[in-house]
């Protein structure tokens, strides 16, 4: 729900980690490290090997790993970004922008049955990214068919009571904050609609350092995915690796109220997942310790101040 963030105080971070990045575990096995580790929730890719969502009893599986959660104490972030699971050879294929309207009904499908899952799962956020803009396809084009592909999911998300949250991520159609803003008034600002923020992609591309795209992007703020990166490089590195100060960037998300998660997402470090998972964990424990001693940050702008809403994100 939209919340006016003038007036929030500080709220502790809950930290979690994305299953995309534990590909080479079972999802059980999954939740026990993370657990164990003392994180407090799960970025849930809905794959293949985690809670495939096209495969037979989904309702009973999806029950059980609710269970777990629950048994385990791990909040949950539903995220969709699964690379092949309704392609085997086509990377997160087919997409909400393709040509052919089945292909975007497939996509659109799976949006909708992974609002259901973090409906059972009791997620606190769907999250969901656009696609890249096909060849032949003009952008006017390809922002219709999102706007348009989307409304049933909002639907969808409304009738669950679970926010769609919308990642903008580099190269795709809505790629940054100024596209999500687009989505948003093209949409008529629907209540179900929420942003997912990558702390990596606003140090890759947006015109804001970090920090201050957490407090622009605060009224919508759903879903939170962090890890390290280097400015123009859309590559996910761990922490230390890239240019990210990170206690500037935790201090302005807590001062949002957010009580999401933040999920740490390094997709391409699965191979040595559970070495990633213990080294995040303390790094960014750290750097939240740093972030409760620093100078307060700006106010966060509230839900409809001009300031949170840029035309295009060119401020220096």
């Amino acid at each position: 729900m939209s919340r006016n963030t003038s007036d929030v105080t500080a709220a502790p971070l809950r930290l979690g980690y994305g299953t995309n990045g534990l590909a080479d575990l079972r999802l059980d096995d999954a939740l026990a490290l993370l657990a164990d580790l003392g994180y407090d929730g799960v970025g849930l890719t809905l794959d293949h090997m985690h809670l495939d969502p096209l495969a037979p009893g989904l309702a009973h599986r999806t029950r059980r790993v609710a269970r777990r959660l629950d048994e385990l104490g791990l909040g949950v972030t539903v995220e969709t970004g699964a690379r092949y699971v309704l392609d085997p050879r086509r990377k997160h294929g087919p997409s909400l922008l393709d040509p052919d309207p089945d292909d975007r009904a497939r996509r659109v499908g799976l949006l909708v049955r992974a609002v259901r899952v973090a409906a059972d799962l009791g997620a606190h956020a769907v999250h969901c990214f656009s696609g890249t803009v096909p060849d032949g396809t003009d952008e006017d084009t390809a922002w219709k068919r999102l706007a348009e592909a989307l409304t049933p999911v909002l639907d969808a998300a409304a009738d669950a009571g679970v926010p769609l949250a919308v990642e903008p991520e580099p190269g795709h159609l809505l790629a940054t904050l100024a596209g999500f803003h687009h989505l948003r008034r093209m949409l008529g600002d629907p209540e179900p609609l929420g942003l997912t923020l990558d702390i990596g992609h606003c140090q890759c591309l947006e015109p804001l350092p970090p920090a201050d795209c957490v407090r622009e992007a605060a009224p919508w703020l759903r879903h939170v995915q962090i890890e390290d990166m280097r400015r123009g490089v859309h590559e996910h590195l761990p922490f230390g690796d890239g240019e990210i100060d990170f206690p500037p960037v935790l201090a302005a998300l807590a001062a949002t109220g957010y009580q999401g998660l933040t999920v740490v997402e390094l997709p391409r470090h699965s191979h040595a997942g559970p070495h990633f998972a213990a080294h995040s964990l303390p790094f960014l424990r750290r750097a939240a310790r740093l972030a409760a001693t620093a100078t307060p940050s700006a106010p966060v702008p509230s839900h409809g101040d001009p300031s949170a809403t840029p035309e295009g994100s060119s401020t220096p």
